[in-house]
């Protein structure tokens, strides 16, 4: 890039404009154009241009202004004023990210530049940042966020340039690089972090569109775990390593159940990502036959939750002694499968025990008072048999965690209606008792110990915790876009937020500030971007685009981040 001067006359003067214009080889041989118009510039001006275009790979520094030799000015203090507040702490600071992530050579190798204004690797950018500073519509991004923030000046884009067209069209040319994505970020994380892939977490959410989605062949109503199942939705399967990190996802359709998508999403990833030396942490959602003996194949490792009903062939084992204290309130127990390939870790917790006696105790009173009420009811009236059958099956139905203590009998009464009698059976509620609070893992990794494998399946708590920032932090439901590609992307798009958020969370750890980005990102969020005017002695006004200072809190984790915070961008003459 070089600098080009255009004279022209006006008001019978000869003024000096500037533009700072790039060479650049096209199909039709070598071309310039202009990046920027920089208007009159002094002689320090045009030092700082010409730097800044031989500088480094890096453009955001740039764009701020270096130390220089003191330049003084007469200013009319009284005129001093301040405008264009904007927000400039969370951008900058996921632009940073971005730059440790590499995520923004990645979108320039990828996407290459066309014959478009505004290059789709940077409005990439756009949609990544804004889906983790302030979760957003396209329309939302393009006519009030971006031009509320620093992103204009961060990315060189003008708020003119910035349209929902753009920011749709920027998310279909991100897609078709899902899978480099992954592998790309895999590997920067594993560098920057030291990541272990020995463990694979797995685990499926759902989430719901507004709107009926006919356009997307993957919309279908199924089980919602947000409590949502008048929504159509789709299915993601997420694979995390221990410390969190996302490897990688697959979209599923919304009436896929998770016992079905284990097949796949291990193919993928091995695939991917090799077979050796891998762990496969599922949940007892996926357990069943066909699914072990896939993973027992080509010799895979792999520590699940099994099915609560596996429980009572296990009930005297639960009564010996032989437990093994892990922790404060949780024992464990191993026991060999009869062919000895396998071991299962009998878990009893007794928080889990206490929480989950308060709700059998819970149902067993409402079904209680409700029976009473239904045999005073039949006292008074003459009610059908098959009235109350259904009532006594809609109560069970309502309160099926404790429906199995009561033995229920409708029968005709001596004035011809029903009456109704029950019993309770002693032997559930001993088993109850018994097995309150307790759980079972199954594993093909003989030896670890049960302590081991417990903390092993433990740490799915980590895939569980990607779902919930997602879901409150990125905001990915609901989805409005009604397009199956459009779905897609967005899906992408939260997740490269997500990979984002996890990376500060490192750099948190690493800098002694705990693993909890939240509050770090909130704090220098609140960084603003301030355009100050100083009207001087000859009659022109110098516009100073000034970053806030930092608060001493700011400051310190500023410090800790090894992040340095700029001072102003390049000051204008208006």
């Amino acid at each position: 890039m070089y600098l080009r001067k255009t004279i022209r006359e006006k008001d019978g003067k000869r003024h000096k404009y500037w533009a700072l214009v790039e060479s650049y080889r096209s199909e039709r041989g070598p071309r310039q154009r202009v990046v920027a118009w920089l208007g009159e510039l002094n002689e320090e001006g045009r030092l700082g241009v010409e730097n800044a275009a031989k500088g480094s790979h890096s453009f955001q520094g740039n764009l701020f202004e270096r130390k220089t030799e003191p330049e003084w000015v007469e200013v009319n203090v009284q005129g001093v004023r301040v405008e264009n507040i904007r927000d400039f702490g969370g951008p900058w600071l996921c632009l940073e990210l971005i730059y440790r992530m590499g995520l923004d050579r990645f979108f320039s190798e990828h996407i290459p530049r066309g014959r478009e204004i505004v290059p789709w690797s940077s409005m990439a950018l756009v949609l990544v940042i804004c889906r983790l500073c302030h979760p957003s519509s396209e329309l939302h991004i393009a006519e009030h966020f971006f031009e509320q923030t620093a992103l204009a000046d961060l990315l060189g884009i003008p708020c003119k340039r910035m349209t929902e067209d753009r920011l749709y069209y920027a998310l279909d040319k991100v897609l078709p690089h899902k899978e480099a994505l992954e592998k790309y970020l895999k590997e920067i994380a594993g560098s920057l972090f030291n990541l272990d892939y020995d463990l694979f977490l797995y685990d499926v959410t759902s989430t719901y569109f507004e709107g009926e989605a006919l356009g997307n062949s993957l919309a279908r109503r199924g089980y919602s775990r947000d409590h949502r199942g008048d929504c159509k939705q789709v299915c993601i399967g997420l694979v995390v390593t221990r410390e969190g990190f996302p490897l990688g996802y697959e979209v599923f359709a919304g009436n896929r159940t998770d016992v079905t998508t284990v097949e796949e999403i291990v193919g993928v990833m091995e695939k991917r990502y090799g077979k050796a030396n891998r762990i496969w942490v599922m949940d007892r959602g996926m357990a069943s036959g066909g699914n072990f003996e896939f993973l027992k194949e080509e010799g895979r490792k792999y520590i699940l939750g099994a099915n609560r009903g596996q429980l009572k062939a296990y009930e005297d084992e639960l009564l010996k002694e032989g437990w093994e204290a892990v922790q404060s309130g949780l024992e464990v127990k191993r026991v060999d499968s009869p062919d000895g390939q396998e071991v299962f870790i009998l878990c009893r917790s007794r928080e889990r025990a206490e929480k989950e006696k308060a709700i059998h105790d819970r149902f067993e009173q409402r079904i209680d008072d409700s029976l009473i009420q239904m045999a005073r009811s039949c006292e008074k009236r003459r009610h059908q048999l098959k009235v109350i059958e259904r009532r006594v099956g809609k109560l069970m139905g309502k309160n099926s965690r404790a429906a199995g203590l009561f033995d229920i009998h409708v029968e005709k009464g001596a004035n011809g209606g029903a009456t109704v009698k029950w019993t309770k059976r002693d032997a559930w509620r001993d088993w109850s008792r018994l097995s309150e609070g307790c759980y079972i893992l199954r594993s093909n990794i003989r030896d670890w110990s049960p302590e081991e494998l417990w903390k092993a399946y433990i740490q799915l708590t980590e895939a569980e915790d990607a779902f919930r920032i997602q879901k409150n932090d990125l905001n990915i439901r609901p989805i409005w876009h009604q397009k199956e590609e459009r779905v897609l992307a967005h899906i992408l798009v939260c997740f490269l937020a997500y990979v984002l958020w996890k990376a500060l969370g490192s750099l948190c750890r690493q800098a002694g500030l705990g693993d909890e980005p939240r509050k770090v990102f909130y704090e220098l969020s609140q960084i603003k971007l301030t355009d100050v005017i100083l009207p001087t002695r000859n009659g022109k006004e110098i516009k100073l685009r000034c970053v806030g200072t930092p608060t001493k809190h700011q400051q310190i984790l500023l410090q800790h981040l090894k992040l340095n915070l700029p001072r102003r961008f390049s000051k204008h003459n208006l």
